[in-house]
């Protein structure tokens, strides 16, 4: 898949009409500051497109992103900052449910985890949520530049273990350094249009 156009389209607190509404969607999820927002810039070409911070939190609504007038990409809100008060991780949290449990377009969920740490309690609950209520889903696994290939080859047996894929299953990711781009444009390709696959991406 090459991206050729991308833009912001809106932001929701709960699934309602909006421009655009009937194309695919891939969501993003997964705890805040792992990098969702980094990552739609990364793949979009664009440094600003999506709001992005060391200060974890900031997604705080369903964002909606037009690729190539043909999908969106999806950035739902962080889970897992403690230091949020807890009504407001209870309002994220509706957010997120809401929009999995309501999206008739939903395609599937990339759910990111930081390669370097061993996935978190909420990081397994998603993966349980995800799995029991039959929505497709791949994990990505993000900061790889922050690794080498054998810490990597260290690393990823743990989060195999935790959330119960396989390592082939599982797709790692520099926003940084491009690690992964490639496959996952083809990966996103594939699953949100039907693409033909591309040839195999290191």
């Amino acid at each position: 898949m090459k991206i050729r156009k991308s833009q912001f389209v809106t932001s929701l607190s709960e699934m309602k009409p909006f421009p655009g509404q009937g194309l695919p969607e891939i969501a993003l999820a997964g705890k805040s500051n792992v990098g969702k927002s980094s990552l739609i810039n990364s793949l979009t070409n664009r440094s600003k497109l999506a709001r992005t911070s060391s200060e974890p939190g900031k997604t705080r609504l369903v964002n909606f992103y037009c690729i190539n007038d043909e999908m969106f990409l999806v950035d739902l809100p962080g889970y897992g900052f403690a230091r949020a008060p807890k009504s407001e991780r209870q309002r994220w949290a509706a957010m997120i449910e809401g929009y999995l449990e309501r999206s008739e377009n939903l395609k599937h969920v990339l759910h990111l985890v930081d390669i370097r740490h061993e996935p978190t309690q909420e990081d397994r609950m998603m993966t349980e949520y995800l799995r029991h209520y039959d929505i497709p889903f791949t994990v990505v696994a993000t900061k790889a530049d922050k690794l080498s290939k054998a810490q990597r080859g260290r690393t990823i047996p743990a989060i195999c273990r935790a959330l119960v894929v396989q390592p082939w299953e599982i797709i790692a990711y520099s926003a940084t350094d491009g690690t992964g781009k490639e496959r996952l444009l083809d990966f996103i390709g594939q699953v949100a249009l039907g693409e033909e696959p591309a040839e195999e991406h290191e």
